[in-house]
């Protein structure tokens, strides 16, 4: 699947200007979907090709690599991973029945929905509530930074459902698209992200059945939406180490002739950086499948791929400023993505680095 999927990529992807498309190509969906991209790391008894979260990194590795858009790999693998952890891992045999054919075709796009505006995905501090009413559940509140938002058909929506004293409990629900009471707000997405779409929701009154609950009630946050951060982080991961390889190429069509010595040293030092993500964000993926990524071990990965990456950015910039004959808006763009990724979810990352930091401390 790797040699047709980087055939497709450099034919199909690498040939178009996605840095200045706002809106996911609708042509270039039907054709991934026509190559079985969608069916990659979901179960073959529901239309996919029966792999698991190391060949969705794989190929989103290899997509951005020989596809040349960082933006383009994370729009398809925010739809695996969303149609992998939540509607695969959690989902009860009618829910997979009903969605998984439809994510794994591509006629179906999903977009998970946890932040809202102001207070990112901090448990504390989320308010969008889901409230028995009749037979299903009425959901109230907002969501923002809705991946995918713009061409999903499918939002799975975290909402609180219960509390205990002061301690809220929440619940993931199934809303499609067009549910009365769903509004979708499209907002801006940084250009080095192009063609990724973001959204906002608005939920008012809307209305699901009993059925739309997904996975466990009152549960949902620590059993589902806090180990999807660490599953998405590590997959992730792969689409960080392609572009690392990609970028060491672009730089390097960008030399002038005759490059001296010392400028091929400099290149040399980021060929290096960028050949240490690759095998570690293998290793990540695979830690993702064992269920194992909360180890101790896979968390040291973690950090030390990013600091890696932040290395890697900050040489790369610089050596583009030095020895780059122009600046090339795909060069910038793929360098601006670096630093975008780096810059999510800081907190949460803060604290897995003071963990591990504690970690090494002797016994009090």
């Amino acid at each position: 699947m790797t040699d047709n999927l980087a055939d497709f990529a450099r034919r199909h992807i690498a040939p178009r200007d996605l840095l200045a498309s706002e809106v996911f190509p609708p042509d270039l969906w039907a054709a991934m979907a026509g190559a079985g991209l969608f069916r990659i790391g979901l179960p073959a008894a529901h239309g996919g090709d029966g792999g698991g979260y190391a060949s969705i990194a794989a190929a989103e590795r290899v997509l951005v690599e020989e596809g040349q858009s960082t933006g383009l790999a994370g729009v398809w693998g925010g739809h695996q991973m969303v149609a992998r952890w939540f509607i695969a891992g959690f989902g009860n045999e009618a829910q997979q029945a009903r969605f998984l054919p439809e994510l794994a075709s591509g006629a179906l796009t999903a977009g998970v929905a946890i932040s809202e505006p102001k207070v990112g995905a901090h448990p504390k501090l989320l308010t969008t509530m889901a409230t028995r009413e009749g037979d299903g559940w009425r959901l109230d509140g907002e969501k923002s930074y809705v991946t995918n938002g713009d061409i999903a058909g499918l939002y799975v929506v975290l909402a609180i459902t219960a509390m205990q004293g002061e301690r809220k409990r929440y619940s993931f629900f199934l809303v499609p698209r067009g549910t009365p009471g769903l509004e979708v707000i499209a907002a801006p997405t940084p250009a080095s992200m192009r063609p990724v779409g973001h959204v906002a929701l608005q939920l008012r009154g809307c209305v699901v059945p009993a059925d739309a609950l997904l996975g466990p009630q009152d549960a949902a946050y620590q059993t589902m939406a806090l180990p999807f951060r660490d599953a998405e982080d590590a997959v992730g991961t792969s689409g960080m180490a392609g572009n690392l390889a990609g970028l060491v190429r672009l730089l390097a069509a960008e030399l002038a002739p005759a490059p001296s010595d010392e400028v091929l040293g400099e290149l040399g030092a980021l060929v290096g950086l960028a050949a240490l993500a690759g095998p570690v964000a293998a290793a990540l993926a695979l830690a993702v499948d064992a269920a194992a990524v909360t180890a101790d071990g896979p968390q040291a990965l973690l950090i030390g791929l990013r600091q890696n990456s932040a290395e890697f950015y900050r040489r790369a910039v610089a050596f583009r400023d030095a020895h780059a004959a122009e600046r090339s808006p795909v060069l910038d763009a793929r360098l601006n993505s670096i630093q975008t990724s780096l810059s999510v979810a800081r907190g949460p990352r803060a604290i897995r680095m003071a963990r591990a930091g504690a970690r090494m401390l002797p016994p009090a």
